[in-house]
């Protein structure tokens, strides 16, 4: 158990009595940017309550917490029980990078989610239908218009994404994903210049998008980000009340959302594999394939170009032949 719960993080999540409250470590799988993971337990005018937080030391935590912050209430605010509620995100009020033996500068507090549960079923409803849900309820209006972007900037991996609103959406996905990924690529992998990858990309920005997105009638929805088989599961939600009187539902965590394009999620689900073939058929009930039927399978590996670009990024190594090869076969196809 933590000693001494920081003032700051206690204040956040409502003024939580001292007393009452107790901070444990908690082992999970941490990701970027993460320097610790507790369980907080407390118990406020009767009511019981359990947040998970994550903390970490760099003003790149505090940009990653505040997008993910976002980014699960923008899916809690379509489905309640497709992730953990986000509570509060800020400054643990210290410079140091411990504080009362918590380390780490900034938290992100959000519900707990209690995997490996055991007792009922929650809702029933399976992944399939609950990212279906998701991916035909309309994204929220910016001023009165459609837009495609995000309040704020949002993280995948390390990689800080630029969410500023476009009215298109091929736009975005050309300008803020693919321009922008490059830059981090050359950025990461030596600081010099890639001419091959440059043009490849450009070609792939400035003709194929244009292609193959340009001429759709595209709806912005709310969009996870990142959604890979690690960044789903199944799990109790504990909340306010403990998740009494819910059971175990399918859930989705560390997000890194967009309004964007439904079939910009189905690219890192395709790339790192994870969902069987009864998840496909199923969604593709419920979202069917958008016409041009005949492109979709091209749309769908435009979009997991990024995730390739984004890890040669952050990974280097083999991710860039594996975008090379992409792009060579849509360049040759479509520009």
């Amino acid at each position: 158990m933590i000693p001494n719960i920081p003032p700051n993080l206690l204040s956040a999540l409502g003024n939580l009595p001292p007393s009452s409250s107790k901070l444990i470590s908690h082992s999970t799988s941490s990701g970027h940017g993460v320097a610790g993971t507790y369980k907080l337990i407390s118990t406020k005018d009767g009511q019981s309550l359990t947040f998970f937080i994550k903390t970490g030391s760099t003003a790149a935590s505090e940009v990653m917490f505040k997008g993910e912050y976002h980014s699960l209430n923008a899916i809690h605010s379509v489905l309640p029980n497709f992730c953990p509620k986000a509570h509060a995100h800020g400054s643990l009020g210290t410079g140091s990078t411990t504080v009362g033996s918590m380390s780490g500068n900034y938290f992100l507090a959000t519900d707990f989610l209690e995997f490996n549960a055991s007792g009922s079923e929650g809702s029933g409803m399976p992944l399939s239908q609950k990212l279906a849900k998701l991916h035909t309820t309309p994204a929220p209006l910016v001023n009165g218009k459609k837009v495609f972007g995000f309040p704020v900037p949002t993280c995948c991996g390390a990689t800080v994404q630029d969410n500023t609103w476009k009215e298109r959406w091929d736009e975005f996905y050309a300008d803020n994903r693919l321009r922008g990924i490059l830059k981090e690529c050359i950025k990461n992998n030596g600081g010099g210049k890639d001419e091959e990858l440059s043009g490849m990309v450009e070609v792939t920005a400035g003709k194929v998008v244009p292609r193959l997105l340009g001429g759709m009638e595209i709806e912005p929805v709310v969009v996870h980000g990142d959604l890979w088989s690690g960044n789903r599961g199944r799990a109790r939600i504990l909340g306010a009340d403990q998740g009494h009187g819910h059971g175990v539902e399918e859930v989705v965590y560390d997000a890194a959302c967009v309004y964007g394009h439904s079939e910009y999620e189905l690219g890192i689900m395709r790339m790192f594999g994870g969902f069987g073939n009864s998840f496909w058929k199923e969604y593709e009930k419920l979202v069917p394939k958008a016409e041009p039927v005949g492109e979709w399978e091209d749309r769908v590996r435009l979009y997991e170009l990024y995730h390739h670009l984004n890890h040669y990024a952050l990974f280097g190594g083999s991710y860039r032949s594996s975008a090379m090869s992409i792009m060579r076969k849509l360049n040759s196809k479509y520009s």
